[in-house]
């Protein structure tokens, strides 16, 4: 039996995906149904849709910081400079000193892409990658902590989880830890991936790319659109300030669960297994019974198999009356990083009050069981179950919300 989880509040959030730069971006494209894929102009040759973020190729890191430059560290570049939140991890960090304050992220590809430039800039003759390239901060998983700890002048532990698709979501349960031993006071958690050719050429080897932009919960739904993001999150105990400025709705993590169930590399387990688990973990955390859950944020990729299975952990779970639905429509599935941006994109949700529908579903597949929402509903929230599934068998499910 999962142990009771105390309340944490995001006492400061941002994110940047192919909806825009920061969180109200973020909130607004949802209102709107918006979404923010496109034809692949990344790696033509996969065809597809993606989520590219507008404006990358313009940032510029901090000369002190320029050996870390590549798209994953600028797309976190871009996440710090939106929502006022590296301002507000410095007010924390003046409270609590910079040596109390963890950083926990999550990626799964990091800087591949300043990898894969590399090779193709190799001495034709002998192989040899250009001088320049710096693997240890561009590439290397540890590329992306390096890169924020050093942006916010943080001291305390730091580490990258890199746990596929869950990566990020994983974050929050392992700052959690930390924060609850006392091991630190406060952490910045979150994480970023962006668009390489290795992913994109990945997908599409083992034919999951979508020909259209992606429709999870479709009944002719035909696999995924990748995406790139990056989000953080101030996570803090319930007492602390609010730091974002906002007057809405605080948003607080309330409980988190994990499992892997080992099932296949590649393939999620049929029945949902290791899901279910994850989510009756996170809601035994958060000493929620299942009816309390408002919305379901799905993973929700837009595969026949992930989102057949999760329809049935749905329903093992929460029965057939909570709304269920995916963002990632909107904003493509940004792996490692779209536990951080779907939490930031749930909390807008929970203060603007509406579960976000599936984008451009025409037919809700008729097999599914629980109650997917095709339209955005008005309506109060207060829990929101949000799910992230990776590669592997490894799941996460965080219990977001009001702080009691």
């Amino acid at each position: 039996m999962a142990s009771r989880m105390r309340p944490l509040v995001l006492s400061a959030s941002t994110a940047v995906s192919a909806l825009g730069q920061g969180a109200a971006a973020q909130g607004e494209a949802l209102a709107a149904r918006r979404g923010g894929l496109r034809p692949n102009d990344f790696e033509p040759a996969v065809g597809g849709w993606i989520g590219r973020v507008a404006g990358v190729e313009d940032v510029t890191l901090p000369p002190e910081l320029a050996a870390y430059d590549c798209r994953n560290n600028r797309l976190a570049a871009m996440a710090l400079a939106a929502d006022g939140f590296a301002e507000a991890v410095a007010e924390a960090r003046e409270a609590y000193g910079a040596g109390r304050i963890a950083l926990i992220l999550g990626t799964s590809t990091s800087g591949i892409t300043a990898a894969e430039e590399a090779y193709r800039q190799r001495d034709p003759e002998s192989g040899t990658l250009p001088a320049g390239f710096d693997y240890g901060r561009t590439q290397d998983l540890a590329s992306l902590a390096g890169y924020v700890r050093a942006a916010l002048g943080l001291r305390g532990p730091s580490l990258v989880v890199s746990t596929a698709c869950a990566s990020s979501a994983r974050a929050f349960m392992d700052a959690a830890q930390l924060i609850q031993t006392g091991i630190c006071d406060a952490a910045v958690v979150g994480g970023a991936d962006s668009l390489c050719r290795m992913t994109l050429q990945g997908f599409a080897a083992l034919e999951l790319i979508s020909p259209t932009a992606c429709r999870p919960c479709d009944a002719a739904r035909s696999g995924i659109s990748i995406g790139e993001a990056a989000g953080f999150a101030l996570l803090e105990r319930a007492e602390a300030p609010r730091r974002d400025g906002g007057a809405g709705p605080r948003l607080a993590l309330l409980g988190a669960g994990a499992s892997s169930d080992g099932y296949h590399m590649s393939s999620p387990h049929p029945r949902g297994a290791g899901a279910i688990a994850a989510m009756r973990q996170a809601l035994a955390s958060a000493s929620l019974a299942p009816d309390a859950v408002d919305w379901v944020h799905l993973h929700g990729t837009g595969t026949r198999a992930n989102d057949a299975m999760e329809d049935m952990a749905v329903m093992a779970v929460c029965g057939a009356d909570t709304p269920c639905s995916s963002t990632k429509a909107y904003t493509g599935h940004t792996l490692g990083a779209c536990g951080i941006l779907e939490t930031v994109l749930a909390g807008q949700c929970l203060e603007r009050g509406f579960v976000a529908g599936c984008l451009d579903v025409t037919e809700p597949d008729p097999a599914f069981q629980s109650r997917v929402a095709t339209a955005n509903l008005e309506r109060p929230l207060r829990y929101v179950l949000s799910n992230s599934f990776g590669f592997g068998g490894i799941n996460c499910s965080l219990v977001l919300g009001s702080p009691p």
